[in-house]
């Protein structure tokens, strides 16, 4: 369902979305939650990294944690996340933020996500602010509220 902009400004490496679930875990799969985000069909699937304290149905602000395989600039395309619904699986979007300290860009893809990057030939610090680049995720992408 597709939801009017929040006009509040936050900070650019900060998602902003609306809680509509929470799954418990199994004996086979952790617990995880569900978050719709404005002006978009996206209903991520991630692995709360904290207490979530918000309720369902309302909004939720906090940081999306991926690992990237390799990353890749490139030159066509938008912003996106593979699927629509579920986990994400590839990603890609423009660079709006960078940390040499921790190895991670941050990928604007519709909302922002902190991709640890994995392949050790690469570093964050071969990533421009602006670029558009492209990914595959490994499994187990997590939310951490903001607090």
């Amino acid at each position: 369902m597709i939801h009017p902009s929040p006009t509040s400004p936050i900070a650019p490496t900060l998602a902003r979305g609306i809680l509509t679930e929470v799954v418990a875990a199994t004996s086979t799969k952790p617990g995880h939650v569900v978050i719709e985000f404005p002006n978009t069909s996206y209903e991520l699937h991630l692995i709360p990294n904290g207490a979530i304290a918000a309720l369902v149905g309302k909004r939720i602000i906090g940081t999306i944690d991926a690992q990237a395989r390799r990353v890749d600039v490139v030159d066509t395309g938008g912003k996106y996340v593979e699927p629509v619904y579920g986990r994400p699986r590839r990603v890609q979007g423009r660079v709006v933020s960078t940390d040499l300290q921790t190895n991670t860009i941050t990928v604007d893809a519709g909302m922002p996500i902190h991709m640890k990057l994995t392949d050790a030939r690469q570093l964050a610090a071969m990533f421009s602010i602006g670029d558009l680049v492209s990914t595959d995720v490994l499994d187990g992408a997590t939310f951490t509220p903001q607090r």
